[in-house]
């Protein structure tokens, strides 16, 4: 298999980044989030991107990063909330580990406080995110080899629950 060693997904806030750092420390591999490569790339926050430019723009952005990174790494790789959403990505992801990180809209609460620096939940931060997931929920379950509900876990736990999924051997 090429590609990375473990590709999370799921919604923000769900802790792909806090858990995708703790698999690859556990599985002694890199980790890669194509939010950060984005926002180095570009020079700026995923929402200035999404203000100054619209959610295409960002998408397309958002296309070329996860795409590349997929190619280029053998580690533990976090996508963005919407990464799915892009056909050709999903067909990408067809094949690899991929794990979905789950949570409920109170967890999603408790954990971002569904808070502003979010675009995509700007107005009515609890309707949008279960919007969201009613939009989004088909595609992560089609994507991954593995589900994961992070509710009421630690983020050692979830990682726990990562490598038991996946049968994978911590280094």
């Amino acid at each position: 298999m090429t590609g990375p060693l473990v590709v999370l997904v799921g919604p923000m806030g769900v802790g792909k980044s806090t858990v995708g750092l703790l698999l690859a420390e556990h599985l002694g591999t890199g980790y890669r989030d194509t939010d950060d490569d984005i926002v180095t790339a570009q020079g700026r926050s995923i929402a200035e991107i999404f203000v100054d430019e619209g959610e295409e723009a960002f998408r397309a952005i958002e296309k070329r990063a996860v795409h590349g990174a997929l190619a280029e790494h053998d580690g533990v790789l976090a996508l963005g909330g919407g990464a799915i959403l892009d056909a050709d990505t999903r067909a990408l992801l067809a094949g690899q580990r991929v794990v979905y990180l789950s949570m409920d809209v109170e967890e999603a609460v408790k954990r971002t406080g569904l808070n502003a620096a979010r675009p995509l939940l700007a107005v009515n931060p609890r309707k949008q995110w279960r919007e969201l997931m009613e939009a989004r929920r088909h595609l992560y379950e089609q994507v991954a080899a593995a589900v994961v509900a992070t509710d009421g876990r630690t983020p050692e736990e979830v990682t726990q629950q990562v490598l038991n999924a996946l049968e994978l051997k911590e280094a």
